[in-house]
C-alpha cells in the first residue's frame, strides 16, 4: 500500500478574547500612545512607522485593568495551547514575558522576524480596517529546501510557502516562537491596531 503522510505539524491556535470590549481596548491603545512620550521618541528614532510600546512600557496588565483582563484570558488560552502541543512543562507554567501595543497607520508595516527566547508568541487584534493587512506565516523549512521548486498556486494550503491570516477583530493568535512572521504594509487610511505578546518559560 502506498501513501503519505504529514510530519512535524506547525500549529496555529485561533479564538476570542472572552469579555473582552474591543472598543475599550483600542480607546485604551490610542491614549497609551498618546500618552507615551517615551515610546513616540524610541519610533521616532527608530524609523519605526506608526507606534509601538515595545521599547518603553513594560508593564502594561500592572498600570491597565483592560489590559490585566486580556492577560488572565491570554494565560488561560495558552495553557491550553501548550496542553494542544503537548508540552512537557516539568510542572512549570508558561508566563508572560512582553506584551506591547502596535499601531499601523498607512505605510507601515512589521518586517519578517521570529521572537527568540520565547515560547508562544501571538497577537490580539482591536482595529482592522477594511483592506488592511493579514498575518503573514513563513513556512519554517525555507532555510533547508535549497534546491526544491517553487510550490503551485493551488498547493493545499498546509504545502504552501507563505500562508496569509486574516483575524477579525477581538480574536486572538498564537504560535510557536520560532515562527516566522510579518506584516505586510498597510495601504488602507485607517490604524490596523493589534496588543502582541510572548510567554516564556517559566522558572
Amino acid at each position: 500500500m502506498t501513501r503519505t503522510q504529514s510530519l512535524f505539524v506547525t500549529r496555529l491556535f485561533r479564538t476570542r478574547l472572552a469579555g473582552i470590549d474591543p472598543a475599550e481596548l483600542e480607546r485604551a491603545c490610542l491614549s497609551i500612545a498618546e500618552d507615551d512620550e517615551a515610546g513616540q521618541s524610541w519610533c521616532d528614532a527608530n524609523d519605526f512607522p506608526g507606534y509601538t510600546s515595545y521599547a518603553s512600557l513594560s508593564d502594561l496588565p500592572w498600570r491597565f485593568p483592560i489590559f490585566e483582563a486580556v492577560k488572565a484570558e491570554l494565560d488561560r488560552h495558552v495553557a491550553g495551547f501548550a496542553d494542544d502541543l503537548h508540552f512537557d512543562l516539568g510542572g512549570k507554567d508558561l508566563v508572560l514575558e512582553d506584551i506591547w501595543i502596535n499601531i499601523l497607520p498607512e505605510g507601515g508595516m512589521h518586517a519578517s522576524h521570529i521572537h527568540p527566547h520565547s515560547v508562544i508568541s501571538g497577537t490580539t487584534y482591536v482595529a482592522m480596517p477594511e483592506g488592511a493587512p493579514a498575518l503573514k506565516l513563513e513556512d519554517p523549512r525555507h532555510a533547508m529546501m535549497m534546491a526544491a521548486p517553487p510550490r503551485k498556486a493551488d498547493a493545499p494550503e498546509d504545502l504552501q510557502s507563505f500562508v496569509y491570516v486574516k483575524p477579525e477583530v477581538g480574536e486572538v493568535l498564537m504560535w510557536e516562537s520560532w515562527l516566522r512572521h510579518e506584516v505586510p504594509m498597510n495601504m488602507t487610511e485607517g490604524d490596523r491596531i493589534s496588543v502582541s505578546f510572548n510567554y516564556k518559560w517559566g522558572d
